[in-house]
């Protein structure tokens, strides 16, 4: 025995010293089998701070990697179930379930399955190829089935439910939390259910595990395909230099002559608001709102069966529909919260968003254009009446916003507020040559890595977002810190200018990076607490707040400099700036609104009576709808936020978190935007607490008071 472990250790040390000369290592080199040791996925990486070692992964290592990484979660969760079997004495009251005994450990597990599956589902949204679609229908049922064994392993549950029935006995805040998070989400996936419901559960939570997948495929591969190659300009009066340029060196990547636009935001963006030819407009409009609408990306039946199989899960679990099933872990609670918080917002940014409207009627009236302003006339008119109220338009602004520049300026204002310095490391494999990778450290303390991707491309889904390939957590004296991504969408250099950004991406920037000092700068003890694991309804909160700064003349007085002159931002066009912040502050609400409760309706209504997709979706339009019905159209067939991501029954809760993150702001308005008290209190109380307290208690000890709605307003100019 002595002489077996002796050498099997002796392999194992070998193995270590083979493959510390490489970028990996192995997880285990005496469990682990044959087949799998030279995968990469499942060995220990030996790079900078254990970030994923891209180029040396390969699209077949994830199946495998998947299969195995599961096994070993399985063996974990086994090996808790039957802790006080394999010492025959379970009926000792020594051995009861405790939170160390169960809960820790339950939180624990899966280590080597988080980080196999933060790759490959970051590449799937950000560099995907149809081989990684494909296994994304193999591997995202793989791993719903997991979470089904083990939340309707009925001797596990047994065990959590022990735990939570002694949950006063915890004095430790943290804990309590983590132990309320487990114990709830265990019966929100079924785990009370009989037998017969619980197979009937397995059976739906696969159904909409495959259906969400192919419902954003299908918006993928739609806008993909819908592209216009213009042999010359004369069809593109209005549009300026910098879209020209950009389309014609998207027609030149793909070996095409002319000019090429597609819907991807920033070449849709282009010809919404600056061609002249209204007949290119509605055509573009047309492709962009028709996504995955009829054809063979068709996602409509999708939706019915998406709608149906959720209502039918949440009536399973005792709600009386799925927007009650969903918002029993958020700050609203019920549907009757929300539908008020829509309606009252409803009730004041309806009349004033009409009065908008109306003036950039009469104002395309004035330049000829004598009939109803349609949708795809808003934007074109609304940008030049933009320009004639305030001289004030994204070309005159964009060359202010060299991307360089732009990401100085965030990296520097966050190091004013919240101490944090960035360090670029190119050691560190980055997934796509567009990607950049900084070491992020507040003082000498190391925070964690930020990769940062800004222009489309067709493996890349549409959109702006934020994600980790690891969480922030501690384990024993290590603080694990997190590997956080940002994705934009925004407009791409050329080969004659740099990356210029319109103003809305420069806020988009800064709302998504709320989104990453969120990730990186939690501080807790749990994985399933770090960051932004919050509610729903408040995970927006540190990402809305960033964007207060966009027009605050101490941040742009630091980056904003004319790309080619070298000229500071003037004074008069910061003024003119902060004067349009409340341009189309009505429009805006209502159009948000409309978004909110299109999600409200689809997850209230009884989807057996789901027939026609579109008069439904426009009945949920009627309280907010300023523009006319744009026929053939439908939004919902691309609303990849409620039917692909993690938003449904939860669109709302962007403009929940505006109430809060408004109210938040104007706390520095009273202080000082630049205080560092109130930028260290913004710290200590929401950024580094992620999920670790409830919303509300974090919420008040930042604010000192719960939340009022009369900051919003008056940001608004309601």
């Amino acid at each position: 025995m002595k002489k077996n472990l002796f050498f099997t250790l002796l392999l194992s040390i070998i193995v270590n010293l083979i493959f510390a000369q490489q970028k990996i290592t192995p997880y285990n080199a005496m469990i682990m089998p044959d087949s799998i040791k030279n995968n990469p996925l499942v060995q220990h990486w030996n790079t900078p701070h254990q970030t994923p070692p891209f180029d040396v992964i390969k699209t077949e290592d994830f199946l495998p990697a998947f299969k195995y990484a599961i096994e070993l979660a399985e063996m974990e969760i086994a090996a808790i179930v039957n802790s006080e079997k394999q010492t025959g004495i379970q009926d000792s009251p020594h051995r009861k379930p405790t939170f160390k005994t169960v809960i820790v450990p339950l939180e624990f597990k899966g280590q080597l399955l988080s980080k196999v599956a933060g790759v490959f589902f970051n590449l799937l949204s950000s560099n995907t190829s149809p081989e990684i679609q494909a296994l994304a229908k193999e591997i995202s049922p793989m791993l719903t089935e997991f979470s089904n064994k083990i939340y309707l392993n009925n001797d596990l549950f047994r065990k959590v439910e022990w735990v939570y029935s002694e949950k006063n006995e915890l004095t430790n805040e943290e804990d309590l939390i983590l132990l309320e998070k487990i114990y709830k989400n265990f019966i929100l996936n079924g785990a009370k259910l009989n037998e017969t419901s619980k197979e009937k559960y397995r059976e739906l939570s696969l159904k909409l595990s495959k259906l969400s997948l192919e419902f954003g495929e299908n918006v993928l591969n739609y806008t993909n395909e819908f592209s216009k190659l213009f042999p010359d300009d004369s069809q593109l009066k209005g549009l300026p230099q910098s879209a020209l340029e950009i389309a014609k060196s998207k027609a030149k990547s793909k070996n095409q002559e002319g000019y090429l636009f597609d819907i991807s935001q920033p070449s849709y963006l282009a010809i919404m608001t600056y061609a002249d030819d209204r007949d290119l407009r509605k055509e573009f409009f047309m492709a962009y709102n028709t996504r995955a609408f009829k054809g063979k990306y068709d996602n409509s039946e999708i939706i019915k069966e998406i709608l149906k199989a959720r209502d039918e899960m949440s009536k399973l679990l005792g709600f009386e529909n799925y927007a009650y099933y969903a918002l029993t872990n958020r700050m609203a609670e019920t549907p009757e919260n929300v539908y008020k918080l829509l309606n009252d917002l409803a009730a004041v940014s309806f009349i004033a968003g009409k009065k908008e409207v109306q003036e950039v009627q009469e104002y395309a009236k004035s330049l000829g254009l004598n009939e109803p302003i349609q949708r795809w006339d808003f934007t074109y008119y609304a940008e030049k009446l933009k320009d004639n109220k305030y001289s004030l338009n994204d070309e005159l602004l964009k060359p202010y916003f060299k991307l360089e520049k732009v990401i100085e300026g965030v990296f520097q204002l966050t190091e004013n507020l919240f101490g944090l310095t960035y360090i670029e490391n190119e050691e560190i494999q980055v997934y796509h040559p567009d990607v950049t990778a900084y070491e992020v450290y507040r003082g000498d303390k190391f925070m964690g890595v930020l990769y940062l991707d800004f222009h489309p491309r067709e493996s890349k889904r549409a959109g702006a977002w934020m994600n980790s390939y690891r969480e922030q957590r501690k384990a024993g004296n290590m603080d694990i810190r997190p590997i956080v991504t940002l994705n934009m969408n925004f407009t791409p250099s050329t080969e004659t200018n740099p990356s210029l950004l319109t103003f809305s991406e420069v806020g988009t920037f800064l709302h998504e990076f709320g989104h990453a000092l969120h990730g990186l700068l939690s501080d807790v003890t749990y994985e399933s607490l770090s960051g932004t694991s919050v509610a729903r309804d408040f995970v927006e909160l540190p990402s809305q707040i960033m964007e207060n700064w966009a027009t605050e003349p101490d941040f742009l007085k630091t980056f904003a400099y004319h790309y080619q002159t070298g000229e500071l931002i003037p004074q008069e066009l910061i003024i003119r700036l902060k004067k349009a912040e409340t341009y189309l502050a009505g429009y805006s609400f209502c159009r948000q609104l409309m978004f909110g409760s299109t999600d409200m309706m689809w997850h209230t209504i009884d989807p057996n009576i789901v027939d026609n997709i579109l008069e439904l979706e426009q009945k949920a339009f009627e309280k907010v709808e300023l523009l006319p019905e744009a026929p053939g159209t439908c939004f919902s067939t691309s609303f990849n936020h409620i039917f692909s991501g993690g938003y449904a029954a939860g669109y709302y809760s962007y403009k929940w978190a505006e109430v809060l993150e408004a109210d938040a702001f104007s706390l520095f308005q009273e202080k000082g935007i630049m205080n560092k008290e109130v930028a260290d209190s913004f710290v200590e109380n929401i950024l580094s607490k992620g999920g670790s307290k409830k919303p509300m208690e974090l919420f008040v000890a930042f604010r000192g008071r719960e939340p009022k709605i009369d900051a919003l307003m008056k940001k608004n100019g309601f």
